[in-house]
């Protein structure tokens, strides 16, 4: 399942990301996965999810991030979810990359049994017309 956070700059896409890894870490019956630029989310999720720094891997642009997480999954089986903070700065592109990119996670999400989250700076009008049924209302 992929699932998109929306909003612009400081209306609580991070926060709302942090109560959506509390949750699944909670339920999850294998491991959580969080991914940021930088890690500014150290002490505010939950040990038990794996919190990656996209930084560190130098992850620039959608391939490559498609890449990553593709990676993650193939090597750890037992991810349920990953979710993943400041996607359009991970991605260094604007809201209309994410048609391409949303249609690749699709395949690996359905694939891998693994539900994605994208925390995506933009408002629900910015967001292409056939990505509008991942929003999360």
């Amino acid at each position: 399942m992929i699932t998109l956070l929306t909003g612009g700059k400081g209306s609580g896409k991070t926060k709302k990301l942090i109560e959506l890894t509390d949750k699944a870490v909670e339920t999850s019956k294998g491991s959580v996965v969080v991914i940021e630029k930088g890690l500014k989310m150290t002490y505010d999720i939950s040990h038990e999810a794996r919190l990656v720094d996209s930084d560190a891997f130098n992850i620039v642009g959608a391939d490559e991030l498609f890449g990553f997480v593709s990676g993650i999954c193939a090597g750890n089986y037992d991810v349920t979810d990953i979710l993943i903070d400041r996607t359009l700065k991970i991605i260094d592109a604007d809201a209309s990359a994410l048609d391409h990119l949303v249609e690749n996670f699709k395949h690996l999400s359905e694939c891998s049994h693994v539900n994605l989250v994208f925390s995506v700076s933009a408002s629900d009008e910015e967001i292409p017309a056939s990505l509008q049924e991942f929003i999360l209302k």
